[in-house]
């Protein structure tokens, strides 16, 4: 391992997030997540990524260059490094097994599968830490370790930060770590290995792993080719996508009156999505979102927890039927105009 301190975990970070995530990329997410009041509409995504990323990264693998990097903000090499060392030698057999880039985590388009991949490889890792420690590892070196991060900065920092974000930074760990222990504890290390020749297909299956068992993919969910023509000259397509169950999860979440149980019954019934990002002329701008539901009861629960937060978002936006039945969708534009343009090139004005 090579190890670092805070400033250096911190430009190594900077570094890899700028190589792996183009200007334009990180706009249209911005787009979308101040769209959906998922982000407060004076935040910088990408100085907010920066910062969570210096703050709370503690080891690296990188399967490009094959190092692996440790961080000891103290200078020393504790019971943490240690810990950090052994779930990041752990990314370095999955390389060597399975080739992780052959995961396709940054693809474009397909962000809801790449989450749901990582939350295989971070769950293994974490696992596999989680025995490390067992073996290794006094009773009071592990309680002294948890006290240490109860009062570490860094704990703070993740606190601070909207949902959306701490949350998608623990769900590979916490969430990942749910699914991959219960097919360890039915059968063994080899159960767990054999998830790599069929990776999850999105984070419904890491959320419901009896979905995954079952081989229920996601919906498949189209978005017309020809929208941006449809809405005029200078309309281009920023980014077309999957929300997926997780992130719809923590959308409906912000509906504090529903209750966090009662939002993810309603994301429980996710099928399939697919939104758009679109950038017009004048700095008009709309975001699309078509989802598909299990079933029309389960449109009908999403449909209930949702029309609070379409009805209190900044811009203005519709929850709209469309085909009815197990569909609906979710339409917002930068101005009551450009939401009308929107509605009526999808055909779900009026």
């Amino acid at each position: 391992p090579q190890i670092l301190d805070d400033a250096g975990i911190r430009k190594l970070t900077a570094d890899s997030f700028a190589k792996d995530n183009p200007r334009e990329l990180i706009a249209a997410n911005e787009r979308l997540l101040k769209a959906f009041d998922m982000l407060p509409a004076d935040a910088s995504l990408n100085d907010l990524y920066l910062e969570l990323l210096g703050s709370q990264v503690a080891g690296l693998y990188s399967p490009d260059d094959k190092k692996l990097y440790v961080v000891s903000r103290s200078g020393a090499i504790g019971v943490t490094e240690k810990s950090t060392f052994s779930h990041e030698f752990t990314h370095a057999l999955q390389d060597q097994t399975f080739d992780l880039n052959g995961l396709k985590f940054d693809e474009i388009g397909q962000s809801d599968r790449s989450f749901g991949r990582l939350a295989l490889v971070e769950g293994d890792a974490t696992l596999a830490m989680s025995f490390w420690q067992l073996k290794h590892l006094t009773s009071a070196e592990i309680g002294a370790m948890v006290a240490a991060a109860g009062d570490d900065p860094s704990t703070k920092a993740l606190m601070g930060m909207p949902p959306i974000l701490r949350e998608s930074l623990l769900f590979p760990y916490l969430q990942g770590l749910t699914f991959v222990q219960g097919f360890q504890m039915s059968g063994g290390w080899p159960a767990v290995d054999a998830l790599y020749a069929k990776p999850p297909a999105s984070t419904e299956q890491i959320l419901h792993p009896d979905k995954y068992t079952a081989g229920e993919g996601p919906v498949p969910v189209s978005l017309p080719k020809d929208l941006a023509t449809s809405l005029g000259s200078g309309w281009k397509v920023g980014l077309e996508d999957a929300f997926g169950e997780f992130q719809m999860g923590v959308w409906l979440r912000g509906n504090t009156k529903l209750g966090g149980g009662a939002a993810n019954d309603a994301a429980a019934g996710w099928g399939g999505d697919r939104v758009a990002v679109l950038n017009g002329p004048n700095g008009a701008w709309g975001v699309v979102l078509r989802t598909a539901w299990d079933s029309a009861a389960d449109a009908d629960a999403f449909e209930t927890a949702a029309t609070a937060l379409v009805d209190g978002l900044t811009a203005p936006a519709s929850l709209l039927p469309g085909a009815g039945g197990s569909e609906r969708w979710v339409v917002v534009g930068s101005d009551a105009a450009t939401l009308a343009r929107l509605t009526g090139a999808l055909g779900l004005a009026g």
